[in-house]
C-alpha cells in the first residue's frame, strides 16, 4: 500500500514535469548546453600569453631570444615598447601578462662566454598565472643557454678552464610579489557572492509575490509599475552595499589582501555591477512562474557568468566564440575593476573602458527587465 502512494506521486512529479515545458527545458537543455561551453572552456592550459619585449640590445642575440619566447607557443609577442618605462602601461591596463627586458651588452656577455642578465616582469595579480608564466620563461632560458653552449667555438688543447655563457633571468612580479593566492581570489569571491546574492534574491522575491497573491495586491494601489520596480530592487541594492562593506573589512583585516585603490571608487562602480545583477534578477522574475523555475534560470545564469568570466580561468585561452559569449557578462568587467583597484591601485582612468561597457550593460538589461515587468503587470 504504501509502494502504491509512493508510485503514484512519482508519476504525479512527471505529469508535472511534463506539463511545464519551461521546466522541462531546464532539466533537458540548459545540461547539454552547458556542458558544450565547459567542455570547450574550462581548460587549465595557458596560451597566448601576452608578452612585452624590451630590446636594448639590437644583436642578433637578443633576438634570437625574442624569437625562442614567440617559437615556444605560449608567449604572443604583442608589444615592443622603445624603453623599460613603457612596460608599466602595458601591465596596468591588462593588455600584457609579462614583460622581457634585454639590456644592453647582452649579446657582447653572450660572446664573451660570460653570464648575460634578462630581467622578467610578470602581473602577480594572478598567482597561479604568474607562477606558470615563470615556469614557461625558465624553460625557455635553459634551452637557450644549452644551444648556446653548444655553438661554442672548440676549445684549444692548451685551455685549462672555459667560461661557459649562461642567461640569468631577474623575475619581477608586481602587484603581488608574495604571489598570495589569497589576494587573487579574495576579491574574486567578493564578485561571486555579489552576483549570487543580488540576482538570486530579486528574482525569488518577485516570484514570491506572485505565488502567494500580493503581487496583485500591489499592483491594485496606487503604485506605477516604475515606483513598484524601485521599491523593490532597492533593498536588494542595500543588502549588496553592506555586503560589500563587511566583506572589504574582513579581506582587508583578516586574510590581510591589501586595499590600494579608493575604496569611492569600488563602491561607485560596484553600483553599476549590483543594477545589471538587479535587472538579470527582474528579467528571471518575470519568464518564472514559481520559486523552484527562478531558483534554476537564476542558477543557470549564474555558473556560466562565474566559470567564463576570468574568475577561476583565463579568458583568452578559451575558443574565440567563447570569447565573444563573454562580452555579455557583467562579471566579467567587475573582475576587472576589483582586482585593478584591489591590487593594482587602478583609477578611472584605467579602468573607464570596463566602467562604461559595465553601465551599458547595466542600462540595457534594466530597460529590457523593466519593459517586459511592465508588459507582465498589465
Amino acid at each position: 500500500m504504501r509502494w502504491q502512494r509512493i508510485r503514484q506521486v512519482i508519476r504525479k512529479e512527471f505529469i508535472q514535469m511534463r506539463r511545464d515545458r519551461r521546466t522541462m527545458a531546464m532539466i533537458l537543455v540548459a545540461p547539454l548546453f552547458q556542458l558544450i561551453i565547459f567542455g570547450y572552456a574550462v581548460t587549465t592550459d595557458l596560451r597566448h600569453i601576452a608578452t612585452a619585449v624590451v630590446d636594448e640590445d639590437h644583436t642578433r642575440q637578443s633576438r634570437e631570444l625574442a624569437q625562442r619566447f614567440h617559437t615556444a607557443g605560449y608567449f604572443d609577442l604583442r608589444f615592443y615598447p622603445e624603453s623599460p618605462e613603457g612596460i608599466a602601461p602595458l601591465l596596468d591596463s591588462e593588455q600584457a601578462q609579462m614583460a622581457l627586458w634585454i639590456p644592453r651588452n647582452f649579446g657582447r656577455h653572450l660572446l664573451r662566454g660570460e653570464s648575460a642578465p634578462v630581467q622578467v616582469i610578470v602581473d602577480g595579480s594572478d598567482s597561479t598565472t604568474a607562477g606558470i608564466i615563470l615556469g614557461y620563461a625558465a624553460g625557455v632560458f635553459e634551452r637557450y643557454s644549452q644551444d648556446a653552449v653548444e655553438h661554442l667555438p672548440p676549445l684549444q688543447p692548451d685551455t685549462t678552464a672555459v667560461s661557459l655563457p649562461a642567461i640569468v633571468a631577474q623575475p619581477r612580479i608586481w602587484y603581488n610579489p608574495d604571489l598570495r593566492s589569497v589576494n587573487f581570489m579574495v576579491p574574486g569571491v567578493l564578485c561571486s557572492l555579489l552576483l549570487v546574492v543580488t540576482m538570486l534574491l530579486t528574482s525569488l522575491a518577485i516570484v514570491r509575490e506572485r505565488e502567494i497573491g500580493t503581487l496583485e495586491q500591489l499592483i491594485v494601489t496606487p503604485l506605477k509599475p516604475a515606483e513598484l520596480i524601485i521599491g523593490k530592487s532597492a533593498p536588494f541594492l542595500l543588502v549588496a552595499v553592506v555586503d560589500v562593506c563587511l566583506i572589504l573589512a574582513l579581506a582587508h583585516f583578516w586574510f590581510q589582501v591589501p586595499l590600494r585603490g579608493s575604496l569611492l571608487l569600488l563602491l561607485g562602480l560596484t553600483v553599476l555591477f549590483v543594477a545589471a545583477n538587479l535587472g538579470i534578477g527582474l528579467f528571471i522574475s518575470t519568464v518564472s512562474r514559481t520559486q523552484q523555475q527562478a531558483m534554476m534560470t537564476a542558477f543557470f545564469i549564474m555558473l556560466p557568468s562565474i566559470l567564463l568570466s576570468g574568475f577561476i580561468f583565463p579568458i583568452a585561452n578559451m575558443p574565440q566564440i567563447i570569447q565573444y559569449l563573454t562580452y555579455l557578462i557583467p562579471l566579467r568587467y567587475y573582475l576587472v575593476i576589483v582586482r585593478g583597484i584591489f591590487l593594482k591601485g587602478s583609477e578611472i582612468a584605467v579602468l573607464w573602458p570596463q566602467a562604461a561597457v559595465l553601465a551599458g550593460l547595466a542600462a540595457a538589461i534594466l530597460a529590457l527587465s523593466a519593459l517586459r515587468f511592465n508588459k507582465r503587470l498589465s
